[in-house]
């Protein structure tokens, strides 16, 4: 195999890796000891790092300290459902097949746009195939708003890199906005992040009509917890919307596997990436369900494929579909407005400590705020662990002095008071 491909020696195949990144080394392992012995080890170094069983977390940023309902992961544990992939063999898979489509629907439901698939990778890859669906051979350029995060921008470069997408963000300096007069006629997309980076609400309406005058398509990035108070995507211009998932019945689990999330138009049903659950019926007249609309995968169309990023979070999925159904449309506009309260009763009592100020004075905001600090915020964060609070994000390319707070229904009134406390004794 090594001959084939012109290599000398197993070792040539990580040569892109930088050599500070490599160990060079043996790994320790300790011997002559047995496998209890060894697990004991593991667990004596693994509980030296700090988790949220012991911290109040008010980091947000993309992954979100909610409530999982006990039902969740009761149901979506049991081992007809706990894969990652998507069933291939419909006639051995209907249940899981059947909750595939009751969340595709329910992604449509809340985003009020018409198609689906039955999910991707993670939030920020599904950005990449909203603007891989967005491209055309005289449309080569994509412009983000200023308020999407610096690292969904980032991944749309990579990405991007290959088939010579030019990227363009511009800048937001009120926290959200910063519409340009017009834009050229070689703009497939416009991306808007809506509750953004900073947590500020941006006018999307305003984008659309931004994109749609330049002949391109709206992209949003959206929150699918804000959706029981915001507008849906859909009523608001959207040709586009993608989410990150792991909000939606998904543990915080060291940053991952999340869940990507697409909708869009029927217009574009043949340009959307991954699978697509259909329902039918049988020989026998019965209800069935089945994939269908794959013309974008590798696996289809090997090189001729416009999409290579096909495997889905079927689990998490699944996860995603059962909080949904536990939360219902009220449960879903109560989460959503315990957030806003909360975040409202959080961002005045940080306020309030001496040295901070919010770094957009009344901008809104939904479940995320950001403020400045009178000391860097990478260190004030990491003194407050001290105090048993994991404070937020830094937000450095804001300056070195802005921090990301997030604040979930999870949240008392007696934690967010605590922090408040905590930070007045370490700004002291």
């Amino acid at each position: 195999m090594l001959a084939t491909i012109g290599a000398d020696a197993v070792d040539d195949l990580f040569d892109s890796i930088p050599q500070d990144l490599r160990l060079g080394e043996p790994l320790d392992l300790p011997a002559g000891m047995a496998e209890h012995e060894v697990v004991e080890e593991l667990g004596r170094l693994g509980s030296r790092n700090r988790n949220l069983d012991e911290l109040v977390c008010f980091a947000g940023r993309g992954a979100y300290d909610h409530y999982i309902p006990s039902v969740v992961w009761a149901l979506a544990a049991r081992s007809e459902f706990s894969t990652a992939y998507t069933p291939y063999q419909p006639e051995l898979s209907q249940g899981v097949l059947q909750a595939l489509f009751e969340f595709q629907s329910m992604i449509c439901a809340l985003t009020g746009l018409e198609v689906s698939n039955a999910s991707l990778y993670d939030g920020a890859t599904a950005l990449v195939e909203a603007v891989r669906m967005s491209l055309g051979a005289d449309r080569p350029r994509v412009v983000l708003a200023g308020g999407v995060d610096p690292r969904l921008a980032a991944t749309v470069r990579t990405y991007g890199a290959g088939p010579g997408v030019l990227v363009e963000q511009l800048p937001a300096p009120d926290g959200a906005g910063g519409l340009p007069g017009s834009l050229g006629a070689d703009v497939a997309a416009v991306v808007v992040q809506h509750p953004n980076v900073y947590g500020v609400l941006e006018d999307v309406q305003a984008w659309a009509d931004l994109a749609h005058a330049a002949g391109g398509r709206l992209i949003q990035v959206f929150d699918p917890t804000s959706l029981g108070v915001l507008a849906p995507p859909g009523e608001l211009g959207v040709d586009i919307a993608v989410a990150e998932g792991q909000a939606l019945g998904n543990h915080l689990a060291f940053g991952g596997p999340y869940l990507g999330i697409v909708a869009a138009r029927m217009a574009d049903v043949r340009r959307m990436p991954g699978r697509i659950v259909g329902e039918t019926v049988d020989a026998a007249g019965r209800t069935g369900y089945v994939l269908t609309l794959q013309a974008r995968e590798q696996h289809i169309r090997r090189e001729k494929a416009t999409s290579n990023i096909c495997t889905n979070q079927t689990l998490m999925a699944i996860a995603a579909t059962i909080h949904l159904a536990w939360l219902g449309p009220a449960g879903l506009r109560e989460l959503g407005e315990r957030c806003v309260a909360k975040a409202a009763y959080a961002l005045d009592a940080l306020t309030r400590v001496p040295g901070v100020e919010p770094a957009f004075p009344g901008a809104p905001v939904f479940k995320e705020f950001t403020v400045r600090l009178p000391r860097p915020a990478g260190a004030v964060r990491d003194a407050l662990l001290d105090h048993g609070v994991l404070a937020g994000v830094a937000a450095p390319w804001l300056g070195d002095d802005a921090l990301i707070v997030a604040v979930t229904e999870r949240r008392t009134r007696a934690q967010i008071d605590a922090f408040a406390e905590a930070l007045r004794a370490v700004l002291a």
